[in-house]
C-alpha cells in the first residue's frame, strides 16, 4: 500500500467508520458512545463513559483498541492506588542505579476503570499526560505515545466509596458519553450471543479485526483541521456557551475551554460523516456530550430536581440558529 493510499482523506475515513462494524461484533448497540470514542480520537481528546455496571463500558474499550490495532493497558482504580502505579517511578535496577521504569500510562489506549474510586491525590496524576501527553518524574518530563487516549469509566449507581471527580479533572475530558440500557431487542441480541458461545474476553474469537491504526488517527486528525468553520457557526457556539453562563440554574456555565471543544467535536464529526464544512445541526449533535459534564447545577436548582441535560438543552433553545 503506498503512502497516498494510505493517507488519502476518503479512504482514512472509510477506514475509521468501518472500526464502528468490527466493534458491533462485540458490542450490540452503543452506536452513539463508538462515535464518540471515534470523535475524541479524531480530537486528540479524552472520554469519559458513565453507565450502570454491566453496560459494555469496558468491552467496548477492548474493542476500540481491537479494531483500531493499537496499544492498550488497563488500569483498575481502587482506593489504595498510588499515583506512581500510572505514571510510572524510579527504581534500582541490577547495576544498584536509580532508572525509570514506566508505568500503564506509557500506551496509546489506557482504559481507566472505575476512576472515581481513587481519590483525588492519584487521580490527578492523570493531568499532565492528559492535557500535555507526557509524565514528568524525577523533574524529568517523558512523552506519551501517539495517539493517545485516556477513556475512563465510572459507575453512577455506585456512591459508597467513591470520591468526585473535581472540576479541573472533569473538563480534562473531551466528551462525556453515558452508556444506557439496553432495549428489550438489544438485550435479546446480547442473550443469544451469549447461548451461541460469545466470549467477551475472547475478541478475536468474535472476530474483532483490525481495520485501522495509528498513521489512520493522525492523517484523519489532519484532514479534521482542514474542515472549515463558517463566522456564523462560531458565533453560534459562542452564543451557546453565553447562554449557559446566564442561566439562573446554573452556578457554572460553560468556560472558553468547553466552547473550543466543541468546536472541535463538530468539526470531527463532520468530517466523519464525509463533509468539509461544519453545519448547525453538527454543534447541537455533539453539544449534550461535550458541554454537560463541564455545567454544575446551583443547590437549589438540585433541589427542584433540576436536571443538567434540561438546562443544557433549555439554552440551546434559546439561541437563534444560524441560516
Amino acid at each position: 500500500m503506498t503512502d497516498l493510499q494510505t493517507t488519502a482523506p476518503d479512504a482514512v475515513r472509510e477506514r475509521l467508520t468501518a472500526v464502528r462494524a468490527e466493534v458491533g461484533k462485540a458490542v450490540v448497540g452503543q452506536e452513539r458512545a463508538v462515535s464518540g470514542l471515534l470523535v475524541a480520537l479524531l480530537c486528540g481528546g479524552h472520554v469519559l463513559l458513565e453507565g450502570a455496571p454491566g453496560t459494555a463500558k469496558t468491552l467496548l474499550v477492548r474493542s476500540l483498541a481491537a479494531a483500531l490495532s493499537v496499544q492498550t493497558r488497563r488500569v483498575q482504580f481502587t482506593p489504595d492506588l498510588m499515583p506512581g502505579d500510572i505514571t510510572g517511578s524510579m527504581v534500582v535496577d541490577s547495576q544498584r542505579e536509580l532508572t525509570f521504569r514506566a508505568g500503564p500510562v506509557f500506551t496509546n489506549l489506557l482504559l481507566a476503570d472505575e476512576i472515581n474510586r481513587t481519590p483525588p491525590k492519584t487521580q490527578s496524576a492523570l493531568l499532565e499526560a492528559m492535557e500535555e501527553g507526557q509524565v514528568s518524574v524525577d523533574g524529568v518530563s517523558r512523552p506519551l505515545p501517539e495517539p493517545f487516549l485516556v477513556a475512563a469509566t465510572q459507575n453512577p449507581v455506585e456512591y459508597e466509596g467513591t470520591y468526585p471527580l473535581p472540576e479541573a479533572q472533569l473538563d480534562r475530558f473531551l466528551v462525556k458519553l453515558t452508556l444506557p440500557l439496553p432495549p428489550r431487542e438489544d438485550e435479546l441480541t446480547i442473550l443469544t450471543r451469549h447461548a451461541a458461545g460469545f466470549d467477551p474476553r475472547d475478541l478475536a474469537a468474535a472476530g474483532v479485526r483490525p481495520v485501522a491504526g495509528p498513521d489512520d488517527v493522525r492523517a484523519g486528525r489532519q484532514a479534521v483541521a482542514e474542515v472549515r468553520v463558517s463566522h456564523e457557526i462560531t458565533g453560534y457556539i459562542v452564543d451557546i456557551a453565553r447562554a449557559t453562563r446566564e442561566s439562573p440554574s446554573l452556578s457554572l456555565g460553560v468556560s472558553p475551554r468547553g466552547a473550543t471543544a466543541l468546536l472541535r467535536t463538530a468539526r470531527a464529526w463532520a468530517w466523519l460523516v464525509g463533509r468539509d464544512f461544519v453545519t448547525p445541526d453538527d454543534v447541537k449533535m455533539l453539544a449534550h456530550a461535550t458541554l454537560a459534564h463541564r455545567l454544575a447545577l446551583r443547590p437549589e436548582a438540585e433541589l427542584e430536581g433540576v436536571a443538567v441535560d434540561q438546562v443544557l438543552a433549555s439554552a440551546l433553545a434559546s439561541v437563534p440558529v444560524p441560516r
